[in-house]
């Protein structure tokens, strides 16, 4: 088997998030309580959504609590979830995250009518995720600082309790975030299994799943599913960037990957093994940041990311960010504020 060399870069990136551990209770400070009463109303409508939907005449609920225990008793099915938050014009500066605790069965959250993250999956294809912590990165170009926010969750729930059931609901503030000038947050393409051809810039992904990412794919429909897997992303890179060195960040992957920008392999964090043998075993705790050549974005206006990933075990995939484009003098700043 051939074996591909890591970007110095990625070797970097290694040694220090092996040591630092990545996103965990050390890195987040508490910003804002939202424990307490939110808006509440069982149904299912798209318009619930919306930034400007009037939810005054809703229902007023604790949260954390199941809905069984305020008035819903028995009642299994949607429902939604809404809170208007003022966020700090200061808190600009920061890399805010909503800590919903724990939700029975799945859900879906959305920031000022747009939608961010998500566990598990809506029927007809229903999957749980009641045990998994969410815990949502809000993406900046979708905050309003200084000015209302309008937080919508909107769940299912199949059997039994039902709802925002536990966990202490809050914003929680990043300490030294590393920012990407261009945020991938969001829907990517996704399909189980592994074809050479998946890499390439004009393959046709249009029947592919769709998944948030960041996030174990366990969470979000494929609980239990071990072995290979692909991501695709085709972007439009912006003009100001086009001049800089750039680098991509996948954030943190379990278990190993490969990464290709318009076909080309531009950096991987083990080797992916028929045998699940992997080279470094302790990639998935590496942050993944790959350095993209020049010529692959400087005279095109697109580009197509394809992440290749062998999972071995328990959480699979994309599930940690940041997710991004950064320039590599931004990357490299971050490296050395971590060191001292």
């Amino acid at each position: 088997m051939k074996r591909r060399h890591l970007h110095i870069i990625t070797i970097v990136a290694l040694m220090l998030s092996t040591a630092l551990s990545g996103l965990n209770a050390q890195n987040l400070r508490d910003y804002m309580s939202l424990n307490g009463k939110w808006y509440f109303s069982i149904g299912d409508d798209p318009d619930w959504a919306r930034y400007h939907y009037n939810h005054f005449n809703w229902e007023e609920i604790r949260v954390p609590s199941m809905w069984e225990q305020q008035g819903f008793n028995g009642y299994d099915g949607f429902a939604w979830y809404r809170k208007e938050v003022n966020i700090p014009q200061d808190a600009e500066n920061l890399s805010l995250w909503l800590d919903l605790g724990y939700i029975d069965d799945a859900d879906e959250l959305y920031l000022n009518g747009e939608l961010i993250n998500g566990s598990g999956k809506f029927p007809p294809e229903f999957e749980t995720a009641y045990n998994a912590h969410r815990l949502y990165k809000l993406p900046e170009q979708h905050l309003k600082y200084g000015q209302t926010n309008v937080i919508a969750v909107r769940i299912y729930d199949a059997y039994k309790e039902g709802g925002i059931i536990s966990g202490n609901i809050r914003l929680r503030a990043e300490i030294n975030p590393l920012r990407p000038d261009l945020s991938l947050e969001g829907k990517w393409k996704f399909k189980t299994g592994d074809k050479s051809y998946y890499k390439e810039a004009s393959y046709n992904d249009s029947n592919w799943d769709e998944i948030m990412v960041p996030g174990a794919w366990e969470a979000q429909g494929y609980d239990n599913y071990d072995g290979m897997a692909w991501y695709r992303h085709t972007i439009t890179l912006p003009h100001e960037l086009k001049d800089e060195r750039l680098v991509i960040l996948l954030g943190k992957i379990d278990d190993v990957d490969e990464v290709y920008v318009n076909g080309e392999l531009i950096g991987q964090t083990g080797e992916i093994s028929e045998n699940f043998f992997f080279v470094y075993g302790e990639a998935w705790r590496a942050l993944r940041g790959y350095t993209i050549p020049p010529h692959l974005y400087k005279n095109t206006q697109k580009m197509t990311i394809a992440v290749r990933v062998q999972d071995q075990t328990q959480t699979g995939g994309i599930y940690e960010g940041p997710v991004g484009i950064i320039t590599m003098d931004k990357y490299i700043e971050y490296w050395n504020e971590k060191r001292r």
